[in-house]
């Protein structure tokens, strides 16, 4: 997908496509609205044949949820409430279609805050129900797996996926569209949640993510050394909690011996560590399972020096490395669609019972199934 340009207008992103890039739709064709609000961004899509962006809507609570620190819950479900009509009319006119040119309607229902995934889940409902369109729920991180489709029209599983974000640290094999096994796992924080918890202990704030990588670029990754978990029993398992503890320590001996740490250098030397440990563990489970390719997802996928570790690592390994644009990283409801179209294809739809599940497990067939009916 080529990206002409990102228009940012009351706190609502359009993410404009180049005129001419999609062909005029035919018979065959599957054009499906999408809806995500599972945290704290409220967004609506309309994807063609899962990889083709016809809109992307975001609008984002972040300027509102810093003052707090974090994320807000109650707030969080509010501003959906707000926000979510709208997003999805800017959707379908950016496209420049209506709901008759829609052919089903998907949306994120798990995991995620229950109440901020509830007003996604309940808009969706309402909205096949009024027009009779098929109803596709889809997992949040089958949604950020899928936004590699959108832009690297040539990838097709089976394929690793390094899946990084404020509540997920995933190695996931994708072994077809909507088939996964999840090979190692965070046994602690996720990597997002640490960036958080760290940025927040050095004084730089919310959001953690954004705001390490760039301090980081003006420090010395190498000022300080910072403990890498192993787990013997779990080889490609993640643990970020003694990463965490050993900064916060660092920071607080500092304290005592009155001495003034450099920002950027802690900084850097934390996101050196999360990086390598995350990387390694990717690239070995591609060299052992026997595939030759490996992508990766979500929030924390946007981090400039998780980008290049993986790109350099694979070009060493003889890997092919997928990625998607730092817009695709973060929350957003083109995913939701490009994941939804594979479910549409093999038939997959949800009845109108279809619940909100905020630990909604990956992987897990019997648990992805429940509330749908597959039509044969």
């Amino acid at each position: 997908m080529q990206i002409d340009k990102n228009i940012e207008k009351d706190g609502v992103i359009f993410m404009s496509v180049k005129e001419g890039e999609f062909a005029e739709a035919v018979d065959g064709d599957v054009t499906i609205l999408a809806i995500e609000s599972s945290c704290d961004e409220t967004a609506a899509a309309v994807v063609r044949n899962g990889r083709e962006v016809l809109s992307n809507i975001i609008s984002s609570q972040i300027a509102l949820h810093t003052i707090y620190g974090g994320v807000v819950p109650e707030i969080a479900s509010r501003k959906h409430v707000e926000k979510i009509n709208g997003c999805i009319r800017a959707a379908l006119s950016e496209a420049g279609l209506t709901l008759d040119d829609i052919d089903a309607i998907a949306v994120t229902y798990g995991p995620g805050l229950v109440g901020a995934l509830l007003v996604g889940v309940s808009e969706a409902k309402a909205i096949s129900f009024a027009t009779g369109k098929p109803l596709i729920g889809v997992h949040h991180i089958e949604g950020h797996i899928s936004a590699n489709f959108i832009e690297n029209k040539d990838l097709e599983p089976p394929f690793v996926c390094l899946v990084v974000s404020g509540g997920h640290s995933h190695l996931v094999v994708v072994k077809d569209y909507g088939e996964y096994e999840i090979i190692g796992q965070t046994r602690d924080d996720a990597a997002g949640e640490a960036f958080d918890k760290v940025a927040r202990a050095i004084g730089l704030g919310y959001p953690g993510g954004p705001k390490i990588d760039k301090a980081a670029r003006d420090g010395n990754p190498e000022a300080f050394s910072f403990p890498q978990a192993k787990i013997p029993d779990a080889e490609y398992d993640f643990s970020f909690s003694g990463l965490k503890s050993s900064v916060l320590n660092l920071i607080n001996q500092s304290k005592m011996q009155g001495q003034e740490l450099n920002t950027n250098d802690v900084a850097a030397s934390f996101q050196k560590a999360v990086v390598e440990v995350l990387v390694e563990h990717a690239i070995k489970a591609c060299r052992e399972y026997g595939y030759d390719k490996l992508a990766i997802a979500g929030g924390v996928a946007s981090n400039t020096a998780l980008r290049e570790l993986c790109e350099k690592r694979c070009s060493e390994e003889n890997l092919s490395f997928y990625r998607p644009s730092p817009v695709l990283c973060t929350d957003n409801a083109a995913m939701i669609g490009a994941a939804a179209y594979y479910e549409y294809k093999k038939g997959v739809r949800f009845g109108l019972d279809m619940n909100a599940v905020p630990n909604l497990p990956l992987g897990d067939r019997e648990r992805r199934f429940h509330g749908r009916e597959s039509v044969k």
